[in-house]
């Protein structure tokens, strides 16, 4: 059951995190629409009935304030789902600005940190569970040409959420990580999903409602002995 449910999307505003705040919302789940796109968040808000609260991951303060503000506006945290992420150009580490590692770090993996630190007591209450958006970029099989900081900022997602799932099943915390592939996102850019289509064994580029309906999945009670689980939502991609 899912209507009961009070859920947390950060990255909300476009593209996976769109995507699934719309899919819980479709489901009866009170969504809590994380980002910092104010226009943007307010509108997807309005269309499924939920709340935007503007919030940079990465930094603490906004952090904190976004959970007191959901707490004080409906009570509990049953979902979180960790998605707010960059990837930025890819380039060898010679050629890499320190700012852009920095950027991808401080998002991509502190940000999972810091709101997973300030929701959990909140989650533990609701005996709830948390998803941590990772990348096939993070898979120790899989290696992404030169997109350094992404992969190393993913696959370290990949170890928070075992860590987290192995130390939090005894307060009846699920946690669970997703791994997407190509996903047409405006990561993508202006690029043809026509090119990166021919790399994927299913024959065609993921799409964001793909993605989606895994997190509903994973999230809902027919995925109550699901933990620690990495799930690859490629089309093959990274076998």
């Amino acid at each position: 059951m899912l209507k009961t449910k009070i859920a947390i999307v950060t990255g909300a505003t476009s593209g996976i995190g769109e995507a699934t705040a719309k899919e819980l919302a479709q489901n009866g789940t009170k969504v809590v629409l994380v980002g910092r796109n104010f226009e943007k968040g307010e509108k997807i808000a309005k269309e499924i009935d939920g709340f935007f609260i503007k919030c940079d991951v990465s930094n603490e303060n906004d952090v904190k304030n976004m959970i007191n503000e959901t707490i004080g506006k409906l009570g509990k945290i049953d979902i979180l789902f960790n998605n707010a992420g960059v990837m930025l150009p890819s380039m060898e580490i010679e050629r890499m600005p320190v700012e852009d590692w920095e950027k991808s770090i401080n998002i991509n993996l502190t940000g999972c940190f810091l709101v997973s630190k300030y929701a959990k007591p909140y989650i533990v209450k609701e005996k709830g569970t948390i998803i941590n958006n990772a990348s096939i970029a993070g898979l120790q099989h899989y290696a992404a040409g030169r997109s350094y900081a992404y992969s190393a900022s993913k696959a370290a997602v990949i170890q928070f959420s075992h860590q987290m799932a192995k130390n939090y099943g005894e307060e009846g915390v699920r946690v669970n990580c997703i791994c997407p592939g190509i996903i047409e996102t405006p990561i993508l850019g202006d690029r043809d999903p026509k090119i990166y289509a021919q790399r994927v064994p299913l024959g065609r580029v993921g799409t964001p409602e793909d993605v989606a309906k895994v997190v509903k999945f994973l999230v809902s009670d027919d995925a109550k002995y699901l933990t620690g689980c990495v799930i690859p939502i490629d089309g093959g991609v990274s076998l």
